[in-house]
């Protein structure tokens, strides 16, 4: 093979068609727009548009809230990917876990507001973890594993009494 002969695969490089470049160039003309009116401009684009009737998404009426600015971005983790981490020698059971150390052991990619833990997997380590949260399940099967859960997390009760 020769430098000459080297090639992309069919079909890998797609020529570009050049469209309202004449009748012959079977794009030319509306360039593939179809007839007048609003579709063929630029621009502006019917979406939501029902010809003067209220729109659907107008006349649902709207739910719900998002509290985007306060929400708190956690990471999520379950207990059978702390158990690899251990198994792999990248976590010391023996000390306290928290954030930091998920990220160091390479666990969570950076440490967003907190860590929730959760119960997917099985942890066999007798383990002290320091989340911002965590799911009944994965409690139950730290506790159960001989460890124990702290939850950095303000309590609900604290937080309403704080408000009033």
């Amino acid at each position: 093979m020769k430098l000459h002969e080297l090639a992309g695969r069919p079909g890998a490089r797609k020529t570009r068609t050049r469209i309202g470049r004449g009748i012959g160039s079977g794009v030319g003309k509306t360039g593939g727009r179809g007839g007048k009116g609003q579709t063929a401009r630029s621009g502006v684009r019917i979406k939501g548009f029902e010809g003067g009737q209220m729109p659907l998404h107008r006349r649902l009426p709207k739910r719900g809230f998002k509290n985007a600015m306060f929400a708190r971005k956690l990471n999520e983790v379950n207990l059978g990917r702390i158990q690899e981490a251990i198994d792999a020698g990248k976590l010391d059971a023996a000390s306290k876990i928290d954030a930091a150390a998920l990220v160091s052991a390479g666990v969570l990619r950076r440490a967003k507001d907190g860590v929730r833990l959760l119960g997917g997997g099985e942890i066999k380590a007798k383990i002290a973890l320091a989340v911002f949260g965590a799911s009944k399940s994965a409690m139950a099967a730290v506790e159960k594993a001989g460890g124990s859960v702290e939850i950095l997390a303000p309590r609900q009760e604290a937080v309403e009494q704080a408000a009033s």
